[in-house]
């Protein structure tokens, strides 16, 4: 057995899971409704608020999906009880970031200013702080989605490895590489 896909998850309270006979799974709770297509062979179980995800046989295939299910069912219930949040940090001279609704617009050290559309379904907010880096923050119940925007605003810029400029998360470490010895 998985031992993820065998652990339970346990539904707070005003949380619902619905699965229709397509296997499309629904997870309703305070901050929103998440959908996801689930695979045929993979059976959800709700009993008494807790949540089981069952698989039919020992085939590799469905023991890389029964513990795949239950790690993305399980962020499902996180985020629409919690949420999900990611902070990214630019570090470096003149770089800067500014919102306008959904618009984000980033000042990166090329030519021109990057200007990005956020999906309507995260939250954006900007911070920039007198003798600190500007601050991006994204919230959003859906955590595939947060990353994937996350880490492409962070390859606009990936932080280099000799002085640490570039767009990093606020938890990153940057390990940083010795420069040329000049001279002797």
């Amino acid at each position: 057995m998985s031992r993820i896909g065998k652990s339970p998850i346990k539904l707070a309270s005003g949380v619902t899971v619905t699965v229709s006979p397509a296997n499309e799974l629904t997870v309703k709770g305070p901050k929103g409704e998440l959908k996801k297509n689930i695979d045929r062979d993979i059976k959800i179980e709700v009993k008494d608020g807790v949540l089981t995800v069952v698989r039919p046989t020992d085939q590799i295939r469905h023991r890389a999906l029964h513990g795949l299910y239950r790690a993305l069912i399980a962020n499902m219930v996180e985020g629409v009880t919690e949420g999900f949040k990611k902070q990214l940090e630019l570090v470096g001279v003149g770089y800067k970031a500014a919102h306008s609704g959904q618009l984000l617009d980033l000042s990166l050290g090329y030519s021109h200013n990057i200007v990005i559309e956020v999906p309507k379904e995260l939250k954006v907010s900007t911070l920039t702080e007198k003798g600190a880096n500007p601050k991006i923050m994204l919230e959003g119940i859906d955590n595939q989605l947060l990353g994937q925007v996350a880490a492409k605003i962070r390859s606009l810029r990936k932080p280099e490895p000799y002085k640490g400029k570039g767009v990093r998360y606020s938890d990153e470490v940057v390990r940083k590489k010795a420069g040329k010895s000049a001279g002797k």
